[in-house]
């Protein structure tokens, strides 16, 4: 047994329990950053998606690994994997545009269109905050909150990999 194996949940049961809990963490910290104004962008709003429903299915998954619908368990295990795995290459997309390795979506980033007039430019802004994708708002130990998200997902995504091939 390695170190990792002995700090490792050791049933499906506790995988989606640390899963669950581990992304509604993730979500608690965002919303933290939120309301100290650190304001998310279009594709921090959609990273989130994968947090929203990992929540509500790592429960089901845990409530599951109760009875004896292992295969119900199984499913969503890896139902949880494909979505951080997924949401991981959102990150990644993500940080390349931060990075500017690549061009990101037309409404978050890109140069600005021009108002039919300058009144309808002044009223729009009075109303319109566009969080740009492509600048950075906060970096935590040298990561942007991007990066961050593709750790934590690629490492949910193997907890519920690992989890969905254990046998309890």
């Amino acid at each position: 047994m390695s170190r990792l194996d002995a700090i490792l949940p050791d049933t499906r049961l506790k995988s989606a329990i640390l899963i669950g809990a581990l992304a509604a963490a993730t979500l608690a910290g965002a919303w933290t950053f939120q309301a100290f104004g650190i304001v998310p962008c279009e594709l921090c709003l959609k990273q989130r998606i994968a947090y929203y429903g990992a929540v509500p299915l790592a429960a089901i998954v845990a409530y599951a690994a109760t009875g004896r619908a292992q295969p119900v368990v199984t499913a969503g295990l890896i139902g949880l994997a494909l979505i951080f795995v997924a949401n991981a290459g959102l990150g990644i997309y993500h940080s390349g545009v931060e990075w500017g390795f690549w061009n990101g979506p037309d409404d978050c980033t890109g140069s600005i269109a021009a108002a039919p007039k300058v009144g309808d430019f002044l009223k729009e802004l009075q109303h319109i905050k566009v969080v740009r994708c492509d600048e950075v708002q906060i970096r935590i130990f040298g990561l942007s909150l991007a990066n961050w998200n593709v750790v934590i997902s690629a490492a949910l995504a193997a907890l519920a990999t690992r989890a969905a091939v254990i046998a309890d």
